[in-house]
């Protein structure tokens, strides 16, 4: 079993290779192992292109080896169906690999488990759960897309230890240090949208672009910007984004809004202007979200707005992943700006309960990964 889950990790370390250029595929790896030695390895590199079994194969291929009989590791079950690629069980099959260990079942409702079954009924020996949370975990975006129809929400925060994102001035320039600002960048390569509240439009005018992002990841698409806000600007107003890219800009705002004369202007220039229903008096963030899945094709979002915004992403469960950049410093001020609110909760039993992915120092911060703790996505069911 302990080699089994060190394969299996390795799989794991490949498939992250994928992030920002698989979706809307899921990121996978795998590795082929013959005698208790890694012979070859692949990963989803790109959508449309091979899938992890196959650019493993075509390793073991380009390497010289044979992988009859050898033992295939995968981080997600093989699919079985045709796409954009033929079934990865058929080329597993053909290859003469004998023995094939998974990671997880396919989140996916259509196929889940046909890859496997399709293995075991012609011949192989399967077995499935090594690094099973782990294997969920690194697909939990895929899972969203499937199940959800909305697209994978990452709530970006930079505060200081005693959860501060801001003064009581409203300054935020700058909570977290330089390292984490390169860092986010690369996040906003890795999604199709990156969303912001009302106030962070009109406080900050972001860009809202991965501009500082080097090597394969800096040639994706910028993404979109998303701008939650029942205030919409003139059409002439000095935003940097207005000015420089209309076209990929989306106010998502309320009825009224959105039958304006300033709506009406924007999308003159180019700007997407969507009206939300209200329930009990507040946009409907989960509608806007369906929509940019299903019209904007956006399948991983960047939350990167203010405590409000991340309280009401929290609160109706829209929130599938934490990324908080802790720098080491104090306010010690009750009337700074909070990383959350908009919640009351009276116990401390009621309070949201996340699990830590991972913790990693980025120059003088921290950066800490969080999800739910409900076994799954928020807002999703069990897959």
């Amino acid at each position: 079993m302990g080699a089994d889950v060190d394969f299996m990790a390795r799989a794991l370390e490949l498939a992250e290779r994928g992030r920002g250029f698989a979706a809307p595929n899921p990121r996978v790896g795998a590795v082929l192992v013959r005698d208790g030695r890694l012979v070859a390895e692949g990963w989803h590199k790109v959508y449309g292109g091979p899938h992890a079994e196959v650019e493993c194969l075509r390793d073991a291929e380009a390497k010289g080896v044979d992988p009859a009989g050898c033992t295939m590791y995968v981080s997600l079950e093989p699919c079985n169906h045709f796409g954009k690629t033929p079934p990865c069980t058929r080329a597993i099959l053909e290859a003469g690999v004998r023995r094939v260990v998974i990671g997880c079942l396919d989140p996916n409702p259509d196929v889940l488990g046909g890859g496997a079954a399709f293995l075991r009924q012609h011949g192989l020996d399967v077995e499935v759960g090594v690094l099973e949370r782990e294997c969920r975990d690194a697909n939990a975006d895929f899972t969203v897309w499937k199940t959800c129809g909305r697209p994978f929400v990452t709530l970006k925060l930079a505060m200081t230890l005693d959860g501060r994102i801001a003064t009581r001035s409203g300054d935020a320039r700058w909570v977290s240090g330089e390292a984490s600002r390169r860092q986010v960048y690369a996040m906003r390569a890795c999604v199709q949208a990156v969303l912001i509240g009302g106030e962070t439009f009109r406080a900050d005018n972001p860009a809202l672009t991965h501009r500082q992002v080097e090597g394969p990841l800096a040639a994706n698409p910028q993404p979109l910007a998303v701008v939650l806000t029942r205030q919409l600007p003139a059409a002439d107003a000095p935003c940097t984004v207005l000015r420089d890219r209309p076209e990929q800009l989306i106010f998502l705002t309320d009825a009224a809004g959105e039958a304006s004369a300033a709506a009406a202007a924007l999308v003159a220039r180019g700007v997407r202007v969507w009206g939300l229903p209200e329930v009990d008096g507040v946009l409907d963030i989960g509608r806007g979200l369906t929509r940019l899945r299903e019209e904007g094709h956006v399948y991983s979002l960047l939350c990167e707005g203010g405590g409000a915004l991340a309280g009401s992403l929290l609160a109706y469960g829209l929130m599938d992943e934490l990324v908080v950049f802790c720098a080491p410093k104090l306010l010690a001020d009750a009337q700074g700006v909070p990383a959350f609110s908009g919640m009351t909760v009276p116990h401390m039993k009621d309070a949201a309960k996340l699990r830590f992915l991972g913790v990693t120092s980025l120059g003088e911060d921290l950066m800490i990964v969080a999800r739910p703790d409900n076994g799954t996505a928020a807002g999703c069911p069990e897959a």
